[in-house]
């Protein structure tokens, strides 16, 4: 599964990042859930995130999902790349568009999943990732 589309989606988010990212994730989709686990060959939902944002340059403490909720700052316009939180801030994953995200379920290990219907009303809310947005360019 190609992940073209999320370019597209991602304007807060630097293009290089962006493209990382999608390749990053067409490689570890398919990969089992182990509680506690980083990767590369296995995933919980805070070391899949984690796994993702440091093999793409972008460090952060390896911790749980309610802590990283803690330490991130809330996104005001969700997108590709934007961290969604659900159950009480028991799970995190990772906006691929509006009806999407990609997570480590326990039952079916890393994957894309629908928002609608079952995690939709489990959302407790999303933030950004912590990178710099590109600088804008004037317009004439």
């Amino acid at each position: 599964m190609k992940l073209l589309a999320c370019l597209l989606l991602a304007a807060a988010l630097p293009d290089d990042l962006v493209q990382n990212l999608s390749t990053w994730l067409d490689q570890n989709l398919g990969r089992p859930y182990v509680w506690g686990a980083t990767g590369h060959k296995s995933y919980d939902c805070s070391g899949f995130v984690w796994r993702m944002l440091t093999d793409n340059g972008v460090f952060l403490k390896r911790t749980t999902a309610r802590k990283l909720y803690l330490a991130t700052d809330p996104a005001t316009e969700p997108a590709f790349g934007t961290l969604v939180f659900f159950d009480d801030l028991k799970h995190v994953g990772i906006l691929h568009d509006q009806r999407s995200f990609f997570h480590a379920s326990s039952s079916q290990g890393t994957m894309r999943a629908p928002l609608a219907p079952y995690w939709a009303p489990k959302i407790v809310g999303f933030r950004r990732l912590p990178v710099e947005a590109p600088p804008q360019q004037p317009t004439p």
